[in-house]
C-alpha cells in the first residue's frame, strides 16, 4: 500500500478545539495539510484556524443529525483524525445514563461512523488514511473507567479490524494510543500528581506520532514511557495480575481522584 503524501493532503481532524487536537493540526499544518477542524467550542475553532489557515466548523458530535451533516458537507477528505473523546469518569453506578450514551456516542460512534460515511470516497480514489487516537485505557482496565474503557477497547478493535480489512483496498489505518499527556487532554484537566515512576508525554508527542503513523502506516502506536506500555501489554494478557499491580501501586486511589475531579465533566 501507498501511504497517503501529506503536503496538500485534506484532512479532517475532530476534536480540534482541545489541547491535543490543536498539537495535532499545528503539527498537519506544518506538514503543508489542507485542514477542516472541527469540535464544540467555536471561538477556539475560530482562533485555531486562522493560525493554521484552515476551515472549521462546530459540531457536537454526540448529535447524530449534526454528524450526518458534517460527512455530507466535509467533500473529498483524504485523512480522517478521529481525535474527539468524553470521558464519562466514575463507577457506572453513579453515572447518569444519558452521560453513559454521550460518551459512547462521541469516543466510540461517531468515529466509525465518520470512517463508514468518508470509505467510499476514499475507495473511489483508491488511497486514503483513518487515524483514530485511541488511549492506553483501551488495554488496561482500570476501576472508575469502566466506560471509558469500553470506549477505547471498541475503538482499538475497530481500527486493527478495519486496518485488516481495508488493506487491499489501498487504505491506511492507524491506531495512536497515548497514555498520560501533560499540559492538554483529559488527565491534564484534573491536575492529579502521579505516582512515582509514572511519566507523561507532551501534546506534541502526540502529533509527532500522528503524522509518523499515516506516513509510516504504522498500526498501532503507543505514546508513553516505557513502563507504562510494558504495563499495559501485561494487562492485555495478565489482567488479574496487572490490576493487583495496579492495586499495589495506588491505583484505586488515583481511580477515585479522577472520579472526583471529573465529576463536572460531561
Amino acid at each position: 500500500m501507498t501511504a497517503v503524501a501529506l503536503p496538500g493532503a485534506r484532512v479532517l481532524l475532530t476534536g480540534a478545539s482541545g489541547g491535543i487536537g490543536g498539537a495535532i493540526a499545528r503539527r498537519l499544518a506544518r506538514e503543508g495539510c489542507r485542514l477542516v477542524l472541527t469540535g464544540r467550542r467555536a471561538d477556539v475553532l475560530e482562533t485555531l484556524a486562522a493560525e493554521v489557515e484552515a476551515d472549521w466548523l462546530a459540531i457536537d458530535l454526540a448529535d447524530r443529525g449534526e454528524l450526518d451533516r458534517l460527512v455530507r458537507n466535509a467533500g473529498e477528505i483524504d485523512v480522517l483524525i478521529a481525535n474527539a473523546a468524553l470521558p464519562a469518569t466514575g463507577r457506572l453506578a453513579g453515572l447518569a445514563l444519558e452521560r453513559v450514551d454521550g460518551a459512547l456516542e462521541v469516543t466510540l460512534r461517531a468515529p466509525i461512523a465518520l470512517a463508514h460515511g468518508l470509505l467510499p470516497g476514499m475507495a473511489a480514489r483508491g488511497r486514503g488514511h483513518l487515524v483514530f487516537i485511541g488511549s492506553l485505557s483501551g488495554k488496561a482496565a482500570t476501576a472508575g473507567s469502566s466506560v471509558y474503557n469500553a470506549s477505547k477497547f471498541g475503538l482499538r478493535g475497530f481500527a486493527l479490524a478495519l486496518r485488516a480489512e481495508l488493506a487491499p483496498a489501498g487504505i491506511g489505518v492507524s491506531l495512536v494510543a497515548p497514555g498520560f499527556v501533560s499540559e492538554a487532554g483529559m488527565y491534564a484537566d484534573t491536575q492529579i500528581k502521579l505516582p512515582l515512576g509514572v511519566s507523561t508525554r507532551t501534546p506534541e508527542q502526540v502529533a509527532n506520532a500522528v503524522v509518523q503513523a499515516i506516513v509510516e502506516d504504522r498500526g498501532e502506536t503507543e505514546v508513553a514511557s516505557l513502563a507504562m506500555r510494558l504495563g499495559a501489554g501485561l494487562a492485555s494478557v495478565a489482567p488479574s495480575l496487572a490490576a493487583r499491580g495496579s492495586r499495589a501501586l495506588g491505583g484505586d486511589r488515583l481511580a477515585a481522584e479522577f472520579e472526583r475531579r471529573q465529576a463536572d465533566r460531561r
